[in-house]
């Protein structure tokens, strides 16, 4: 044990390097990624008895600085008060993280190989923010540079010719296998599908108004088993499975790849073919999310599936996109709990940018704001039921692309091939404060505050400490105290515009 001791305390010192700022006229900085430096917060552990920890990223560029403070025995007397309650626990936290699209494949596989060890670890190692969650796109999305399907055979219902791609040896399966090395946690992996082969749809088109044809059903079904098992020959074992993207976007003239499924279709879909041909297949294990999109069609959409015994049995969880989170207030999210306590919620995609229409304007290089409103509606979600957060793509080039329905967005991290580095934007340090800290195991728990625009989430660790996540809103320092009934206080300020991680 005390080798150990040795050992992660070098790591935390020799990872532990500063960010190397750099400014793109927005309200705050990138830091800057390249052969010869790359900031890591390092191993950040609990401190010992007696003291606590701060950990804070802000618009004014702090980017996990951490302090250890002692603890003391009576609150400040200008402090506002976070009280928590310790006792009052919720759900059981399942991690945060991010997908492998073809997209992120493609510009990491661009840079060096020093380079790309810099980008997987930052996501992914004990020294970087820890991701546990990973997402496969299931052959082509729009963020692929074409569109494609692992059958491209008309009418190979049979799926003689199916075969993964060249997306998939170069871009997806190098990059998951090297992040399930660094992972101090099991990675996660569950697949999605966007749209079957074109051939198989109403509409023959990957894209569009466009439902399955009712005789490949169970050639769909079989498709998905056929993708779980190729992945798995390659190292890749999966966790889980949605089983389709953004289901009701295909009843419209959807711009990117879909299939539509009505409510009580995909209900009789999976009772009566996907959940049936995976159980014969050996993976009945995996972990089946039902919906796989915007909290708008909640808990409608799901209600169908839910209270069908002979679908229920075949659903884990309930994943939500972040997309319509800006309109549509969270307790829906209580109220679809509300109909399967047993079933979890997990949000499994979200992403800046998609709001604006033109390259120009989808990457907000060191946008502050951004980075601000993500961690927001993250404390949202877990504070009504999500056991965690899956962001969309974990890197783009600087246009937010590639992409071949020119659907350009912004990432966490962006990739700039022709310098051959990558810019870490405040995205990525918010969402690190919650999945560098938050591990798998832990318990959501209650909290109060007297604090205005100070935002809170708080968790017990398997450990049996505490961590507590504060999003100050304001643009002055404010003073603070938590304190959870005990006689111990926590005395601290948090800048302006900051976001702080409190390990005790």
């Amino acid at each position: 044990m005390r080798t150990l001791g040795i050992v992660l305390a070098l790591l935390c010192c020799v990872a532990a390097q500063e960010c190397n700022p750099r400014s793109f006229g927005y309200d705050s900085v990138v830091c800057v990624c390249d052969e010869t430096h790359c900031d890591q917060p390092g191993v950040i552990d609990f401190p010992d008895e007696g003291s606590f920890t701060v950990v804070t990223s802000s618009r004014d560029g702090l980017r996990f600085n951490v302090e250890t403070l002692p603890v003391s025995s009576e609150a400040s007397p200008d402090a506002e008060v976070v009280t928590l309650n310790k006792d009052d626990v919720y759900q059981t936290m399942l991690g945060f993280g991010g997908a492998f699209t073809d997209s992120t494949g493609l510009n990491v596989v661009a840079l060096s190989s020093e380079v790309q060890e810099h980008f997987l670890r930052s996501y992914f190692a004990p020294e970087g923010i820890g991701y546990t969650f990973g997402r496969i796109p299931i052959a082509g999305c729009d963020c692929s540079t074409r569109t494609y399907s692992y059958d491209d055979v008309e009418g190979d219902a049979d799926l003689v010719h199916w075969n993964l791609t060249f997306e998939d040896y170069d871009y997806k399966i190098p990059l998951i296998l090297r992040a399930k090395e660094m992972t101090t946690y099991p990675l996660k992996m569950f697949g999605s599908p966007w749209s079957s082969p074109a051939w198989m749809k109403t509409n023959g088109m990957f894209n569009g108004s466009g439902i399955l044809i009712a005789e490949y059903w169970q050639p769909w079904a079989n498709y998905i088993v056929k993708f779980v098992e190729a992945y798995e020959a390659e190292g890749v074992e999966l966790w889980g499975l949605t089983p389709q993207n953004e289901p009701l976007g295909g009843l419209t003239d959807w711009k990117i790849n879909a299939i539509g499924w009505s409510a009580e279709s995909m209900r009789d879909w999976l009772k009566g073919y996907l959940g049936p041909t995976l159980e014969a297949a050996g993976y009945r294990h995996l972990k089946m999310m039902i919906h796989d999109f915007n909290r708008d069609s909640l808990p409608w959409y799901v209600e169908p599936m839910l209270n069908d015994p002979e679908c229920a049995q075949y659903v884990d969880g309930i994943g939500v996109h972040w997309y319509a989170d800006r309109i549509i207030p969270p307790e829906v999210l209580d109220e679809t709990q509300a109909l399967s306590p047993e079933s979890f919620l997990l949000y499994t995609e979200a992403c800046q940018g998609n709001e604006v229409e033109g390259s120009e304007l989808s990457v907000n290089l060191g946008s502050w704001q951004r980075g601000e409103e993500y961690v927001h509606y993250m404390l949202d979600a877990v504070n009504h039921y999500s056991t965690g957060w899956v962001d969309w793509n974990m890197a783009l080039d600087i246009l937010g692309g590639p992409n071949w329905a020119n659907n350009f967005l912004d990432s966490p991290v962006i990739v700039d091939t022709e310098a051959n580095e990558f810019y870490k934007q405040p995205m990525f340090y918010t969402i690190g404060h919650l999945s560098k800290f938050v591990i798998p195991g832990a318990e959501r728990i209650t909290w109060t505050t007297t604090a205005t625009n100070i935002e809170v989430a708080a968790f017990n660790d398997p450990s049996g400490r505490t961590v507590v996540v504060i999003l100050n809103k304001n643009d002055v320092e404010e003073e603070l105290t938590v304190t959870d009934g005990s006689e111990n206080f926590l005395n601290f300020n948090i800048p302006p515009k900051a976001i702080q991680t409190i390990l005790y």
